[in-house]
């Protein structure tokens, strides 16, 4: 047994038909760094591990399981972030879709878009009491 505390996280894992073509598109919309890579037997991206921030997910290439292949997902990955317009609009431009425009309710600041993957992500963050 390791004497190495384990901080306890959960990750997304992210099926998607073209793993090259995800890690590009996910480090061009939303800025993610790449922290682990293993490449497939055609030189593809077979699993990778992201981070956006301290918030970390994977993608694996798998087209027979990714949600072009089988419809729409029921997951929405909600990403945390000081400038919720900001990251909204870098990943329009990167070319997700707008689900909802960036709008205040419920004491949040939040907007989502469907990745070209099919993936929802919402970009938040809290208003402050004051607003």
């Amino acid at each position: 047994m390791s004497d190495t505390l384990v901080h306890t996280t959960i990750a997304p894992w992210l099926t998607v038909g073209d793993g090259a073509k995800a890690m590009a598109f996910y480090k061009e919309a939303l800025g993610a760094a790449e922290v682990y890579r293993l490449d497939g037997d055609d030189g593809g991206v077979a699993v990778a591990q992201l981070k956006i921030g301290d918030a970390a997910f994977w993608i694996q290439e798998d087209v027979e399981s990714s949600l072009a292949s089988i419809g729409r997902g029921s997951v929405r990955m909600i990403l945390t972030v000081g400038d919720p317009d900001a990251l909204f609009n870098r990943a329009i431009a990167a070319g997700s879709t707008q689900v909802a425009r960036v709008h205040d309710e419920h004491g949040w600041r939040t907007g989502r878009v469907t990745d070209p993957f099919g993936h929802d992500w919402e970009f938040s963050r809290p208003l402050a009491t004051s607003e």
